[in-house]
């Protein structure tokens, strides 16, 4: 479910989360249980042209409360966008679609995957997306006044693998939120989820929608819980893929971060698995007189002991053993890139890690800073942590046994701000109760190997919705799309323009293994 780097899947076209994939199904076609719609312009957007796209996309910028308490108060603008239906003349309605993160962009995901997602629907609903307010083209948390500022601040410092590294950075995020209240004022207390589920509303709303077709991804699936239950009966669709437990991530930033990180482990082992079953040839890390898991071992001992060369790096440098454990951060999101990603720790097994330190990077410095600290700045109002971040010690130690593979990155990145006396509250958060009913079936999507949301949690949240279908990818991703599936194709386009919903139970496989 964190943000991370934003990974283009070839197939798609689509954007993954910063940063949260066996029953034969016919597409469904034809009749549409509720009145289509006919194209009009929508009552309170100004929708304009979009730099840089054709005249399939619009864009627009829509006023809202800053808090939604004060409807006649200060407003804030959202940047919104949409593909319009490939088949206008079918058309049933607009499309809701968020990316996760939380903090990811709507509106860049639909400028860079808004014909896959039309395809999605059958091309029978405008594509509607946008920034949630705190993020990108909507109001962005700041938390410098400058670029140079934020430069300064983040220069040479990395996720902590030391007690005194820990120390030092515990130091630091308390003086990043004392920043973010100072620039960011209380703008902090209006982004929770609950708020940008109003927006939604709004947003249908203008759009001449009188219920919601909505498709949630990762995070994405908190917004769709949050409105069914805010706004019941207002629900034509829903469809969740990558499912957030709405309950683990409002109680606590303990409880959201020790659930964030506790599936990673288990991807990675079926990573190994798969390398040391694959094919002579087909993954880099096996054939070298020992197990692939012992090799694997001994690359983050070696890290651990000392950092590793990184020598054709630009620039060259080492890698530590927190930068290994970010460069595991997209790859096990996004298994179709296993065989480089195998390529790239056998490099760094033999002593040079150059291409790992490479992914890291990305998710270090300003930019990758940054995205964290929007997304805690949305989770810290969502779930407020319950203990200090002097209390790091307990809590790493908590979030590691959860995750060795990610519980410190995320417990740092994610949880410490918001135990650093972070400078807001959302009186009006949403913390449940989630058990709203819905006339249609909310569609649930999960891959058995998920490494942002764990599979258990789709599981939890068919039991915890009033009314929801579990459909299950027998493989891995985040989310589910990250491996074409015909199964899930035929599933999902038949679900958002039918509402039928799969037999209870289904299994889609994957059309495409890791290292097949």
């Amino acid at each position: 479910m964190a943000r991370g780097v934003l990974i283009r899947r070839a197939r798609l076209g689509l954007r993954a989360a910063a940063v949260a994939v066996v029953a034969g199904l016919a597409a469904g076609c034809a009749t549409v249980p509720n009145a289509m719609v006919t194209r009009r312009e929508q009552p309170g957007i100004a929708w304009t042209s979009c730099e840089g796209l054709d005249q399939r996309f619009e864009c627009a910028k829509v006023p809202v409360p800053l808090d939604w308490s004060e409807p006649n108060g200060q407003r804030i603008e959202l940047a919104v966008i949409r593909h319009l239906a490939s088949r206008p003349q079918e058309r049933i309605g607009s499309m809701f679609i968020n990316p996760g993160g939380p903090g990811q962009s709507g509106v860049e995901l639909v400028r860079g995957g808004g014909d896959d997602f039309d395809a999605w629907g059958g091309g029978r609903f405008d594509v509607v997306s946008w920034d949630p307010r705190g993020t990108d083209g909507s109001s962005p948390v700041r938390c410098f006044t400058s670029d140079a500022d934020e430069a300064r601040f983040w220069q040479g410092v990395a996720i902590p693998s030391t007690a005194a590294e820990s120390t030092a950075y515990q130091a630091k995020v308390t003086e990043l939120a004392r920043r973010c209240g100072e620039v960011s004022g209380k703008l902090l207390s209006h982004i929770s989820t609950a708020d940008t589920a109003r927006d939604l509303d709004r947003l249908r709303e203008l759009s001449g929608d009188k219920l919601i077709t909505y498709v949630g991804l990762s995070y994405g699936s908190m917004i769709g819980q949050t409105y069914l239950n805010l706004f019941p009966g207002r629900t034509r669709a829903m469809m969740l893929d990558g499912i957030v437990d709405a309950v683990d991530y409002t109680t606590s930033a303990e409880t959201r971060t020790a659930n964030n990180v506790s599936s990673a482990d288990a991807v990675f082992a079926q990573f190994v698995k798969l390398c040391q079953e694959a094919a002579s040839g087909r993954c880099a890390l096996a054939g070298h007189g020992v197990p692939v898991a012992e090799r694997v071992e001994t690359l983050f001992a070696m890290a651990r002991r000392a950092p590793i060369p990184a020598p054709h790096a630009d620039p060259p440098g080492t890698l530590s053993y927190s930068d290994l454990q970010l460069s595991t951060f997209n790859p096990l999101r996004t298994p179709l890139t296993w065989p480089q990603f195998a390529k790239d720790l056998d490099a760094a097994a033999a002593g040079d890690a150059s291409a790992l330190l490479t992914t890291a990077r990305q998710l270090k410095g300003p930019v990758g800073f940054a995205a964290a600290t929007t997304s805690a700045a949305i989770s810290c109002v969502d779930g407020p942590a319950r203990a200090p971040v002097s209390r790091w010690p307990a809590e790493m130690a908590r979030f590691t046994e959860a995750g060795r593979l990610w519980g410190t990155v995320l417990g740092w990145w994610l949880w410490a701000p918001c135990a650093a006396n972070w400078p807001a509250y959302d009186a009006d958060r949403y913390a449940g109760p989630w058990n709203a009913p819905t006339e249609t079936p909310v569609l649930l999507i999960g891959a058995r190997y998920d490494a942002g949301t764990p599979y258990r949690n789709a599981q939890v949240a068919e039991k915890r919705l009033a009314n929801a279908e579990l459909l299950t990818l027998d493989g891995y991703g985040h989310p589910s799309y990250q491996v074409p599936s015909e199964c899930i194709d035929q599933a999902r386009e038949r679900y958002l323009v039918d509402l039928v919903t799969p037999p209870k139970g289904t299994v889609c496989r994957p059309d495409q293994q890791p290292f097949g």
